[in-house]
């Protein structure tokens, strides 16, 4: 294989077979439950990287399922997202944790954005009346949230910065002595947005400790909002907003 050649396949791990395709990201039918919550202030200003700065004590638990979805297929998500203040001053969701139930979408959200991704078991389906979002870890629930089922309706702008507002992770990856190669924070959005649906309801939610899902420590003590949305949307390609190795000094 020339040089040429694998430069021009350098998108994605193996280069062999890809674990996704390269992109557009478009999602079709993308349903979101997402449930704005009181929490810790000090924990929050302890978990959001500089040089993010918080919006409040609020958190948000967004249960995801995107049943078509480019290269990724049909899975479901639950992430936890801090909102906060970008350094230009705009705002943006802080994707603290996230857990996906399929490979392909592990490694695109990791390798690509960032996403703090891990496998696990979300789900968010209808249990008769209420629309249930759940992320169960090995054997253990880790959480669970609930909202009344499309009791009225929302504002679809509003509810579309809910779920799919400007977000920011913060990307590593190690270089092969284990120091890191890439310690970034990315900004990525979603584009050409279609609201199908979005509604309102009384929700609950609760969180659950646990070692490697730290969910928790971020602790429920009081929900705020609640909503669930229908749309379409394509993810666009990242944008590294602050880098973290070119502030480090030389070793």
């Amino acid at each position: 294989m020339r040089a040429a050649d694998v430069r021009a396949g350098a998108f994605a791990m193996p280069r062999t077979s890809p674990s996704y395709p390269a992109g557009p990201y478009r999602y079709v039918d993308r349903e979101v439950l997402a449930i704005t919550y009181r929490t810790d202030a000090a924990r929050l200003r302890r978990l959001l990287p500089e040089p993010l700065a918080p919006r409040g004590a609020e958190a948000r638990l967004l249960f995801t399922r995107m049943p078509d979805s480019t290269g990724f297929g049909d899975y479901a998500l639950v992430a936890q997202v801090i909102p906060a203040w970008l350094p230009d001053g705009d705002a943006a969701g802080y994707v603290h944790a996230m857990h996906v139930n399929a490979h392909a979408a592990n490694s695109g959200g990791r390798e690509l954005w960032g996403f703090p991704q891990k496998l696990a078991r979300p789900a968010l389906r209808v249990e008769r009346d209420t629309l249930l979002g759940t992320l169960d870890v090995g054997p253990v629930r880790v959480a669970t949230g609930s909202i009344g089922f499309k009791h009225r309706a929302a504002d679809p702008e509003a509810a579309l910065d809910a779920v799919a507002g400007v977000g920011v992770t913060l990307k590593i990856i190690p270089h092969v002595d284990g120091r890191p190669r890439i310690c970034e924070l990315v900004r990525f959005r979603f584009g050409e947005l279609r609201c199908k649906g979005a509604w309102r309801g009384p929700a609950a939610l609760s969180l659950s400790p646990h070692a490697l899902a730290p969910l928790a420590e971020l602790p429920v003590e009081q929900v705020l909002d609640a909503v669930h949305v229908v749309f379409d949307g394509t993810l666009e390609p990242g944008e590294v907003i602050h880098d973290y190795l070119a502030e480090a000094p030389a070793r």
